[in-house]
């Protein structure tokens, strides 16, 4: 899954919003000589909550004139906290940015650019080359460095695949396709790809076409091919959207065409289907489940016909406050965080890693999270990209995309006449 989380919106009374003992941001004793920053995160929950805290209280002890105070708002309401607090221009030195945030945060001027304190850092070579990629960005400045890195692979039933007659699992969209076929098998409850036709199904047919245009994609706007055109508009997304819905009609079952995130995981871990195209974070549920470690692994994103896939990375990190009074201090310590701290951050989060050394971690090297660390190891292979999603127009886009694509599956709408409505639309959108 692509988590979507809630756009950031406007804000609403300095009351409801207001964060007590920090209107005035990172301050300084007097007497002591100690800086207190604060830092506000915005994806909370409980257990990830003290995750940061012991994290912050190792930061302390390393960095005894600074001290951290964590704000952690609600979930449901932290991204408007924030944006009040932004608003204010005070009570924020180091905040969560996200890359559906990062764009108006920085617009706003929000974001102190970090590129001139991360100069020279011995730090950046020790991170990922999508790391990297994040934390500089094309107009090279560097408003956050990624805590690690949610994107697409494949879970698999290692005794399915087995039963079935293959070696392995699939490695392309077309073996998938094959081997989704011959495990399925209504009369047994048994099917062969856990299909996504509901809420956010865009991901994962922009995830096959994407991985058919691998050697024409705009790295920098994977809606995009090198000419500027949409990559709706290619012989290789009809070649391949058609492909998909072979995977919906020959292996997948049939009340999939309203599937969303939860009845995928679900079908998975129940037992009924043998493959999900899933983010790291199910990880944790499968492991959770009746399956047993036996039953299942995971394998990389699949490849498309030349041996390439593009890997769109959704990811979050810390970000430094262009009005924050204590810079050099706020930026140390989203420089530790992005150290060693940041793979126990990743362990316990399931995210992918932003540490090369992390590869040579036991926990990431075997079982389900070696897919992972084989595709960042090879960029060529696996391309980083970036989606379009922090547009005006996404969840326009996620609603309009769904209702096509049911009727495509339903047998209302063609695959070309899905298409050419998806290049109109984004086409208009661009042109404004």
């Amino acid at each position: 899954m692509r988590k979507q989380f809630s756009a950031v919106l406007a804000a609403v009374s300095a009351v409801a919003l207001a964060v007590s003992g920090c209107a005035g941001g990172g301050q300084a004793n007097s007497d002591t000589g100690q800086v207190t920053l604060q830092m506000v995160e915005s994806l909370t929950n409980p257990a990830r909550t003290e995750l940061i805290k012991g994290l912050l209280k190792d930061f302390e002890s390393e960095h005894p004139d600074i001290k951290v105070e964590l704000i952690s708002p609600p979930t449901e309401q932290a991204d408007q906290k924030l944006q009040q607090m932004l608003q204010s221009g005070a009570g924020v030195d180091v905040l969560e940015v996200r890359d559906l945030t990062v764009g108006p945060f920085s617009n706003n001027g929000w974001l102190y650019d970090m590129a001139a304190d991360l100069k020279g850092w011995n730090g950046m070579d020790q991170l990922t080359d999508q790391a990297q990629q994040f934390t500089v960005n094309a107009e090279g400045k560097s408003y956050f460095i990624p805590y690690g890195f949610y994107g697409l692979s494949l879970f698999y039933r290692t005794d399915l695949v087995k039963e079935a007659g293959f070696d392995g699992p699939p490695t392309t969209w077309e073996e998938l396709v094959e081997q989704a076929a011959k495990i399925q098998d209504p009369a047994k409850n048994r099917y062969g790809y856990a299909f996504r036709g509901g809420p956010n199904s865009a991901g994962q047919v922009m995830s096959i076409l994407e991985a058919y245009n691998a050697d024409n994609l705009d790295e920098s706007n994977a809606y995009k091919v090198k000419d500027g055109s949409t990559i709706f508009t290619t012989p290789e997304s009809q070649t391949a959207l058609d492909k998909y819905i072979e995977l919906f009609r020959t292996g997948s079952p049939e009340s999939s065409v309203s599937w969303g995130y939860p009845e995928m995981v679900q079908a998975f871990t129940n037992g009924s289907t043998a493959f999900l195209l899933q983010d790291p974070e199910v990880i944790a549920t499968v492991n959770d489940s009746s399956l047993t470690a036996e039953q299942w692994n995971v394998a990389p994103n699949l490849l498309g016909p030349t041996g390439k896939a593009a890997w769109p990375m959704a990811t979050a990190g810390w970000g430094v406050t262009s009005f924050s009074k204590h810079q050099k201090e706020a930026v140390e310590l989203v420089k530790w965080l992005s150290g060693e701290p940041s793979t126990k951050f990743a362990k316990d989060n399931s995210l992918v890693p932003i540490l090369k050394a992390a590869g040579e971690d036991e926990f990431f090297k075997t079982g389900p999270w070696a897919a992972y660390v084989e595709m960042t190891s090879s960029p060529d292979k696996w391309i980083s990209v970036e989606e379009p999603r922090g547009v005006a127009w996404w969840t326009e886009w996620m609603q309009r995309s769904e209702a096509d694509l049911q009727k495509v599956l339903l047998g209302q709408m063609t695959t070309a006449d899905m298409l050419k409505g998806w290049d109109q639309f984004w086409t208009e959108k661009w042109q404004g």
